[in-house]
């Protein structure tokens, strides 16, 4: 079910915004196994922008996702 509050006192959503803040290059594995790289460019209750190399964007739902994690 869709999420229409944008809760910042959750771990996960303040975890993210600090990806966007630093701009920090992440990997975003899909329950589908299909692995994305790239900048989260913004994110709201129901899913994350990752913006790639050549600047295209895609818009992930967040239930789709395994996991994030930071490269480097």
């Amino acid at each position: 079910m869709a999420t229409t509050e944008f809760d910042t006192s959750l771990p996960s959503i303040r975890q993210l915004q600090e990806l966007i803040k630093q701009t920090a290059v992440i990997e975003l594995k899909l329950v589908t196994g299909d692995l994305l790289i790239g900048k989260i460019a913004w994110q709201d209750p129901n899913s994350v922008c990752l913006v790639d190399d050549n600047n295209h964007q895609t818009t992930v739902w967040k239930h789709a996702i395994a996991y994030i994690k930071a490269k480097g």
